[in-house]
């Protein structure tokens, strides 16, 4: 999702982490011992780190994902509420450098009543079943494209052209950004359906 490499946190940034999100988080508490944060700063939110919070020592393992400052956090819960929150509080930074990566980001963690749209720029990035044969492989290649920006507003709104995934169907849209960063679907096609891939919501 984001270009820059994550970093795994040590143990003493993990615990001082934990005291401030613990108490926000439903279904339990982590330990600081049995859990991994990795994080990776925002380049749309001047300040912020995201931080990926897991227990893999639990069964279902746990996993929290959480926008964070040391004075500030936001929880993030599949709805865009949370993301359009921060977009006023921080406030969002959307230029050319970061608009790219907010829309990953957007996409990623919302998600709709019936599923997510997941931008796919690669053929890697869909969760296949099972590999492909060589020829269906290459032609879903051709059809995939890098998410990139389309127009540019004076306003600074953005229109951008993305390839995504939403259930076992592939799509071509037009993604467009507003200036305070709600993202919205125009001009969807269909491309491909009925994709052997894995279910988004039970991974199988």
């Amino acid at each position: 999702m984001f270009q820059e490499a994550y970093t795994k946190l040590d143990l003493a940034d993990v615990a001082t982490i934990l005291d401030q999100v613990n108490p926000a988080f439903d279904g339990g508490n982590f330990d600081p011992v049995e859990t991994t944060i990795m994080a990776v700063d925002m380049p749309f939110y001047p300040g912020y780190r995201f931080l990926e919070i897991s227990n893999h020592s639990v069964s279902p393992p746990m996993e929290r994902f959480v926008v964070y400052s040391p004075e500030n956090f936001t929880v993030l819960d599949f709805s865009n509420e949370p993301i359009y929150a921060l977009n006023k509080d921080v406030p969002i930074l959307l230029d050319d450098s970061t608009v790219c990566e907010y829309v990953r980001f957007f996409f990623t963690h919302v998600r709709g009543r019936h599923g997510r749209f997941l931008i796919s720029e690669g053929v890697d990035d869909i969760q296949w079943k099972e590999e492909p044969p060589p020829a269906a492989r290459k032609a879903i290649g051709k059809m995939l494209k890098v998410l990139d920006i389309k127009e540019k507003g004076k306003d600074g709104s953005y229109k951008m052209e993305a390839t995504m995934m939403f259930k076992d169907s592939l799509f071509k849209s037009d993604v467009e950004v507003s200036p305070e960063g709600a993202v919205s679907l125009v001009n969807e096609e269909l491309l491909v359906e009925d994709m052997p891939v894995l279910d988004d919501t039970f991974g199988q």
